[in-house]
C-alpha cells in the first residue's frame, strides 16, 4: 500500500518542470493566413534549437566536446571550479526522455486539472494552510492558499522534491540542445551554489529539469528570491517549510502579484460568441460582459477587478470550461508557463477557500502523443500557418496557429488541438 501511495506520489508531482516563456502569439489575420515566408524573423533561445539528433544518435565525445564549450562560454575566472564539478559526468537519458513528456502539454487539460485538484489534495491543502507564516502573507500579499496550492502540486507537500544531482539534469538539457541557452545559464547557476557554499554538491537535489525543494525552485530563482525565513543563515527549501514558502511568495511578488484579487473565475459564454477573441487581447469585465459573458457562480468580479484586462481562456476548446483570466494567472504562470498548470493551481486555492465545483464538465479527450504534437505543428506551418517553433510545445503561437486555421477553414476557432484534430491535421500534408 506504502508503495502504491508512493508510485501515485510521483506521478502526480514528480513530472513538474518550468515551462519557458513564449514569444508573444502572432496576430490574429481573419481569413487570412499567415505563410512562414510574411512571418517576422523570430529569436527564440530557448526552443528554436529544435532540430536536434535523436539522445542515441549522441555519444560521450560529443558531450564532452559540449562540456569545453560551456567552460569557454561560462567559465571565466571559474573555469577550473565548473570543470572539476562536471569531471566525469555522463549525460542522463531519463532527463531527455521526460523532457519530451511534460505532462502540462500531453495531457488534455482537463485531466491533469482533475487529477491536480482532488478532493483529497484539497482537503490536504486545507489542513496545511497554517503552514504559511503570517508575516509572508503580510509581507508579498501573496494567499496562503495559493502558496499551498503551489507546495501541492510542485512535491506533494515536500514528499516528493525529486532526487536527481540537478547539475547532471542541467547538463543533459544543455547537451541535448532543445533549450541549449537557458539550460546552460541555470547549469551555471547551479555550479555557482556549490562553488559559493549554498548547498553542496551531495544536496543539490531535484527534478529531471533540475527544479529544486519543496517549491521546486530553478537555481537562477533560488539566487535572486530564495528567502531565509526561519532565520538560521541559510536559504534551504529542501527542509525548511517556512523558507520554501516564503521564497516562492517572494517569487510571485517579484512577478507581479495583485494584493487583494484572485487569479480569474469561471465564465459562461453566450451563445455565438466569437471564439476568435480567447487568448488574445486583454479587457476589462465591462467588455466582456457587454458580450454576454456572465461569471459561472453568479459572483461579481470586485470593483479593482473589473477594471483590470482580463482575457477568455479556452483550455479544452469550446466544449469545455471557459475562463476569465486576470493578470494573477498571468503571475502563476511566471511559476510554471503552462495554462493547465495555472488553472490547476488556482483552483486548488479556490477548493481551499470553499468555492463550489466548476459548472461546465471537462470532455474526456485523449492524450496527446509527441509525434501528434509535433506532426500538427509540422503540418500547420507547412499549410502557412507558422506555430514559431516545431518542439511539441502546445503553447500560445501554436494555439494561435490553429485558431488562424480553424477562421479560415470555417470551423469553431477556439485553438484546441486534441488527438482527432492532430490526426486529421498530419493527413493534410505529405
Amino acid at each position: 500500500m506504502r508503495l502504491r501511495l508512493r508510485l501515485l506520489l510521483i506521478v502526480s508531482v514528480a513530472a513538474c518542470a518550468p515551462m519557458l516563456p513564449e514569444p508573444p502569439p502572432l496576430p490574429v489575420l481573419v481569413g487570412q493566413p499567415q505563410t512562414p515566408a510574411a512571418a517576422a524573423p523570430v529569436a527564440r533561445p530557448a526552443q528554436a534549437q529544435a532540430q536536434v539528433p535523436a539522445p542515441a544518435a549522441r555519444d560521450a565525445v560529443d558531450f564532452d566536446t559540449w562540456k569545453a564549450g560551456f567552460l569557454a562560454r561560462h567559465g571565466g575566472d571559474r573555469r577550473a571550479a565548473y570543470a572539476a564539478q562536471l569531471e566525469g559526468l555522463t549525460p542522463d537519458t531519463t532527463v531527455i526522455r521526460l523532457d519530451g513528456n511534460q505532462p502540462e502539454f500531453s495531457r488534455p487539460p482537463g485531466a491533469y486539472i482533475q487529477n491536480a485538484v482532488s478532493a483529497a489534495r484539497v482537503a490536504e491543502a486545507r489542513r496545511r494552510t497554517d503552514a504559511v507564516p503570517w508575516e509572508v502573507t503580510r509581507r508579498f500579499g501573496v494567499p496562503a492558499e495559493i502558496l499551498v496550492a503551489i507546495w501541492a502540486q510542485e512535491s506533494s507537500f515536500g514528499r516528493v522534491q525529486g532526487d536527481m544531482d540537478v547539475i547532471r539534469s542541467l547538463a543533459t538539457l544543455a547537451w541535448e540542445g532543445r533549450r541549449r541557452d537557458w539550460a546552460e545559464g541555470q547549469l551555471k547557476h547551479a555550479l555557482d551554489i556549490v562553488i559559493d557554499g549554498r548547498r553542496d554538491r551531495a544536496g543539490l537535489k531535484g527534478s529531471w529539469a533540475g527544479a529544486m525543494g519543496q517549491t521546486q525552485f530553478m537555481p537562477d530563482n533560488y539566487l535572486r528570491l530564495g528567502i531565509d525565513q526561519d532565520g538560521d543563515g541559510q536559504v534551504d527549501i529542501w527542509g525548511s517549510q517556512a523558507d520554501a514558502l516564503a521564497s516562492a511568495a517572494n517569487l510571485l511578488a517579484n512577478a507581479g502579484w495583485k494584493r487583494g484579487q484572485t487569479w480569474g473565475y469561471e465564465v459562461i459564454l453566450p451563445a455565438g460568441f466569437d471564439y476568435a477573441e480567447a487568448e488574445g487581447p486583454r479587457h476589462p469585465w465591462s467588455f466582456w460582459a457587454g458580450r454576454g459573458v456572465r461569471l459561472a457562480g453568479g459572483d461579481a468580479p470586485t470593483e479593482a477587478e473589473a477594471a483590470e484586462g482580463a482575457a477568455i481562456l479556452l483550455p479544452q476548446g469550446a466544449g469545455g470550461p471557459a475562463f476569465l483570466a486576470l493578470p494573477n494567472h498571468y503571475v502563476i504562470r511566471a511559476y510554471n508557463n503552462s495554462v493547465s498548470y495555472a488553472l490547476a493551481i488556482g483552483l486548488t486555492a479556490d477548493g481551499i477557500k470553499g468555492k463550489p465545483p466548476l459548472v461546465a464538465a471537462w470532455p474526456d479527450d485523449a492524450p496527446l502523443s509527441r509525434e501528434q504534437r509535433i506532426g500538427a505543428q509540422r503540418a500547420l506551418t507547412a499549410l502557412g500557418f507558422d506555430t514559431r517553433g516545431i518542439d511539441g510545445v502546445v503553447g500560445a503561437n501554436t494555439r494561435a496557429a490553429l485558431r488562424r486555421w480553424q477562421t479560415v477553414e470555417g470551423r469553431t476557432p477556439d485553438g484546441y488541438l486534441s488527438a482527432t484534430l492532430a490526426d486529421e491535421l498530419i493527413t493534410l500534408v505529405p
